[in-house]
């Protein structure tokens, strides 16, 4: 088992990646949970047949009082709308200020399940159970919300886990899309901070596409211990956190105006680090950082150009109601190399035009 701890005082917390550690789950809570708090999980309709029972045996067999909710499975199910749904619930199941929720699934059961436990009561705490590649990111760092109609994760709150439990055997049941979808977020932590990884993805990405069990543990500590430097120097994004956005703000537009269903988040920020590269080319802030970005996420089967239906002007728009933006100005990160990255204030919106009419043509 590899284990990584996210280092913020009294909110620090461990996380553990090994393989079948799902149906041990009431393992990692002894100590830190007690007997007398109810837990609830919640899952989604496609995650709650392969991985739900196991778990709640594992509790239950424990002592534990456990109640469960599962949601549609996609985007869609991070809206206030399930938020309520689940709340009431979890009223209706008698859960207190001692209660405890579990987020069994990927980024948006994560990000959804994270905030319930932010605003339940005032706060309480959760777990976060991945079981897919993208959530090696999205369950690490406490950052929990919904979506709303005219921008992605608008409604949220910073919310550190108990704990995370990631279990690297649920990777095997993604579709093939989604384990492309999840390398991005990888990808995304290599070219951030550290070339090397970018290096050793490039060499292994035939090995990492077939989830290799020890190569997955290996990408997935080197990827989180990213995470886990940059959360644990700035939890709440007042500076040297916002490097993680590398691609989202393109990512997040398109996102949002393909209505949250034309692609994954790890497609739409795939995209999005491709546009961050041909922009950085254009400011004159780095050299050579486009076509090693595209090479290497076309490797893992990613999309790389942004489709011809969407309107630069309709994704400029969207993009400056992003949340890093700042009096309508963009504020984006941008690659001055391959594992290194600069946020850039007032970005000239003339430079980000033209970078979108050459994502249209990326090949």
């Amino acid at each position: 088992m590899k284990t990584l701890r996210v280092n913020l005082g009294e909110r620090s917390y461990p996380i553990f990646i090994d393989e079948h550690i799902l149906e041990n789950t009431a393992e990692f809570l002894k100590e830190k949970v007690r007997h007398d708090q109810r837990l609830f999980v919640v899952t989604d309709e496609h995650v709650a047949p392969l991985y739900l029972q196991p778990v709640l045996n594992s509790l239950e067999q424990a002592g534990y009082t456990v109640g469960h909710y599962i949601v549609e499975a996609g985007e869609k199910a991070k809206s206030l709308d399930v938020l309520q749904e689940i709340i009431g619930v979890a009223i209706q199941s008698g859960l207190d200020r001692n209660s405890l929720f579990l987020a069994l699934g990927g980024g948006v059961v994560g990000d959804l399940t994270g905030f319930v436990a932010a605003t339940y009561m005032r706060g309480v705490e959760f777990i976060q159970l991945p079981t897919t590649l993208l959530a090696h990111d999205s369950s690490v760092g406490g950052k929990v919300g919904v979506n709303h109609p005219l921008g992605k994760n608008m409604i949220g709150a910073f919310h550190q886990p108990l704990m995370v439990i990631y279990d690297t055997h649920t990777l095997k049941s993604l579709p093939v899309r989604e384990v492309s979808a999840g390398f991005a977020e990888v990808i995304k932590h290599g070219l951030i901070w550290d070339a090397s990884f970018v290096s050793w993805l490039e060499s292994h990405a035939e090995g990492l596409l077939r989830l290799e069990p020890d190569l997955m543990k290996q990408a997935l500590y080197r990827a989180c211990s990213v995470k886990v430097n940059v959360v644990s120097q700035d939890e709440k994004e007042q500076g040297l956190r916002a490097i993680l956005n590398l691609g989202h703000t393109f990512g997040h537009a398109i996102e949002s105006l393909s209505g949250y269903s034309g692609f994954i988040h790890g497609e739409a920020v795939s995209v999005g680090m491709v546009g961050a590269s041909l922009l950085a080319e254009r400011l004159g802030m780095a050299e050579h950082v486009f076509e090693p970005t595209r090479r290497l996420l076309k490797r893992y089967r990613l999309p790389v150009r942004l489709p011809d239906t969407f309107d630069e002007q309709e994704m400029l728009d969207v993009m400056k109601r992003d949340k890093k933006s700042k009096e309508g100005k963009l504020v984006m990160v941008l690659p001055e190399a391959i594992g290194r990255v600069q946020v850039v204030k007032g970005v000239d919106e003339t430079l980000v035009m033209e970078a979108l009419k050459q994502l249209k043509e990326v090949e």
